[in-house]
């Protein structure tokens, strides 16, 4: 699937921990001419703490956070400038809230084994969510549903490919470039 016509896309580059959203949502916003924002600068710092101690969120939790990305989607739809936002967007109705707020959003489903997102994990420094939480995001995790607007695309080649390949699925041309 690709997004619907021609203004520039408001991508949700989606997944759990581990999988380089920030990575390839900020190669992707290159490749697109699109600004990047990561949803993880939007949550409140209970929520932060909340991870930073190894205990996942609940939708109370989510809610005003998924709610605020919404907003940040709707204004870049509104204003035509599109956008690439990580969030991870585990669940379907998640995902309804972002798209209520942003009809059209394309949601790209970064995947991958998760002994790599395990290894990518305790390879990174500075981030609030730890190793532990991965089996929690996985149980959660929702893969996207017949009818949603989106794809997946594995994690295994290097990040450079995966945007390759992932503006090349939105642009629907068959070498991706900007």
């Amino acid at each position: 699937m690709t997004p619907h016509g021609t203004d520039p896309p408001c991508v949700v580059v989606m997944g759990v921990s581990g999988t380089g959203k920030s990575t390839v949502g900020r190669l992707l916003a290159g490749r697109l001419g699109v600004p990047f924002a990561d949803a993880d600068e939007l949550h409140p710092p209970a929520n932060i703490a909340k991870m930073a101690a190894g205990v996942p969120l609940d939708d109370a939790d989510r809610l005003p956070w998924l709610e605020s990305v919404g907003r940040l989607l709707h204004t870049h739809r509104e204003d035509g400038t599109g956008v690439v936002v990580t969030c991870s967007a585990l669940r379907r109705r998640y995902r309804d809230v972002l798209r209520a707020a942003c009809p059209g959003a394309f949601f790209l489903h970064l995947t991958g084994d998760p002994r790599l997102l395990t290894e990518r994990i305790g390879r990174r420094s500075g981030h609030f969510m730890p190793a532990r939480l991965l089996d929690s995001q996985l149980r959660t995790l929702e893969p996207l549903e017949p009818g949603e607007d989106g794809t997946s695309i594995d994690v295994t080649p290097p990040p450079e490919e995966v945007a390759a390949t992932a503006a090349r699925l939105l642009r629907g041309t068959a070498d991706g470039t900007p």
